[in-house]
């Protein structure tokens, strides 16, 4: 079970002042026709868009004013309106699944008045999608902003082959086989095996059954159908016979420059017709042009010279994490840049367990298990449960932000930046916001190690101390909610600002 976002806090009648609508929040009045309290109508769409989203809390007995605010108007009727819920929650005919547990539920008593706080986490993969009605493709919700979006059927069908299926790579492909696969692609494969554990025995196996031990090729003991995997297509493979089982698969390298209006790109690595298209072989190709500008010192372990690193560690782990955990089924591409700022890994498809649970490391749900093991096996990935823990060592402990974040716009997609540190700030620095600031901020000296994220993240507050999350994602160039979320903190631990209020109300104090 995934474990639930934080629950919001409230305290005080200032508390209920501060909150807006967000992503996370939706403030209802549940007065219902005759004064006396009901449960609204949509709020089953709610329920069902926090819960295929990120989570959040619903709060009934607010009355909205014309400027986004809110007042504490109370439930008359807590009682009927929680059997109401209650009653919805294990109604199948309702609502497919009940997340919610008997504490995430809750009646505040402020001013003599009733609020009914209802808390959604995010549902684990096995639940979801959580739909309306008994009709997935039609009652399917996701949030977006403060909005309630129905889902398409596209996306639903997807949801939903994520909920059944364990792994995504295990399928047997029908019509394919070993003439599909690049040979040179698989000799070095058994080449890199050979390298890492001399003499292993499946080496001298003869295709099929070399395949079969590594996962590439399955028979189904239910069925007694056999054939290649699609883990097997998607390491080994030839480009088209990858692209005639996957459509929407693609693969995308590039180098860019720190000043992007003249050149779109340095240098650039996608399936063109001069090499297999696989992800093997993409892996190979561009592993090196990551690692091709980190500094190396010179260290010598039992007589040999060490030409490795945390970074270089960190790295090689963000590549084959974004390639195992990719959907390949899905709209967005592979996509990992290179650039003076850091670097960038997209993959298609939302993380399966939520980053700031896989962050803390032990609980995995690899969405294609036998390409990793395939990594594995070469001494390439982490085992279950400890590659972000990984990256997260090997790059922020050296002065370095990392930031992990979902995307469901324009498709859904998993993106991980590992962008460079700034070194130790001496002198005052001018940082320029995005619009509607017109003008540069200069910011105070600092002895405080900051990157240029958090300087920006601390310009903006001492204009804007009230500014959410996604203000400042909006107002700073090239970083998402979550990356404001994870800098936030960062900046909290570094004792630079502390939060005043709520968590979702209140406001920032800057300590100079």
């Amino acid at each position: 079970m995934e474990k639930p976002s934080q629950m919001l806090t409230i305290n005080s009648l200032d508390d209920i002042k501060s909150l807006r609508e967000s992503q996370e929040l939706e403030c209802k009045l549940a007065n219902g026709r005759d004064g006396k309290g009901a449960l609204p109508n949509d709020i089953w769409e709610t329920y069902s868009a926090f819960a295929n989203t990120e989570g959040g809390d619903i709060l009934l007995g607010l009355k909205e004013h014309k400027n986004g605010s809110f007042e504490l108007y109370g439930v008359a009727n807590t009682q009927k309106v929680l059997d109401e819920l209650w009653n919805g929650l294990n109604n199948p005919q309702k609502i497919s699944h009940n997340l919610l547990r008997d504490h995430w539920v809750k009646i505040i008593r402020l001013d003599n008045k009733d609020l009914i706080q209802i808390h959604v986490p995010r549902s684990p993969r096995k639940y979801r999608p959580i739909y309306l009605n008994s009709n997935p493709l039609k009652g399917t919700y996701r949030r977006f902003g403060s909005a309630d979006v129905l889902q398409s059927e596209e996306v639903v069908r997807r949801l939903l082959a994520e909920q059944m299926e364990e792994g995504r790579d295990e399928k047997i492909l029908k019509g394919f086989g070993l003439d599909d696969l690049d040979r040179e692609s698989l000799q070095s494969y058994r080449n890199l095996l050979s390298a890492h554990k001399t003499n292993h025995p499946w080496i001298a196996l003869n295709e099929q059954e070399f395949l079969t031990r590594i996962g590439g090729w399955r028979k189904d003991r239910e069925t007694g159908e056999e054939g290649l995997t699609l883990a097997g297509l998607l390491m080994f493979g030839q480009y088209r016979p990858i692209m005639d089982a996957l459509p929407n698969y693609f693969l995308d390298y590039q180098e860019l420059p720190e000043d992007t209006r003249e050149t779109r790109w340095l240098d650039r690595v996608v399936p063109d017709g001069t090499w297999s298209g696989n992800l093997l072989d993409f892996y190979r190709r561009v592993i090196r042009k990551l690692e091709a500008d980190l500094k190396v010192p010179f260290a010598i372990k039992d007589h040999i010279r060490q030409d490795d690193t945390l970074l270089h560690q960190a790295l090689r782990e963000a590549f084959i994490n974004c390639l195992v955990h990719a959907d390949y089924s899905d709209r967005a591409s592979v996509k990992v840049t290179k650039s003076p700022k850091g670097f960038s890994f997209r993959n298609p498809g939302v993380m399966r367990v939520p980053a700031e649970i896989a962050l803390e490391g032990g609980e995995s749900d690899c969405r294609n298990r036998l390409l990793h093991e395939m990594f594995l096996l070469i001494g390439l990935g982490e085992r279950a449960g400890s590659g972000l823990p990984k990256i997260q060592q090997g790059w922020t402990d050296q002065g370095h932000s990392l930031t992990i974040h979902d995307s469901l716009k324009p498709y859904d997609q998993t993106i991980a930046e590992l962008t460079w540190g700034t070194l130790e700030k001496t002198t005052p620095i001018t940082t320029p916001i995005t619009t509607p600031i017109t003008t540069p901020i200069t910011t105070p000296i600092t002895t405080q190690k900051l990157t240029a994220k958090q300087q920006a993240i601390l310009d903006y507050l001492r204009i804007d101390p009230h500014a959410s999350r996604q203000l400042l994602a909006e107002k700073i160039a090239d970083i998402t909610a979550d990356g404001i979320k994870y800098n936030l903190k960062a900046l909290q631990e570094k004792g630079l600002i502390k939060r005043i209020g709520p968590a979702k109300g209140g406001h920032w104090e800057i300590i100079e």
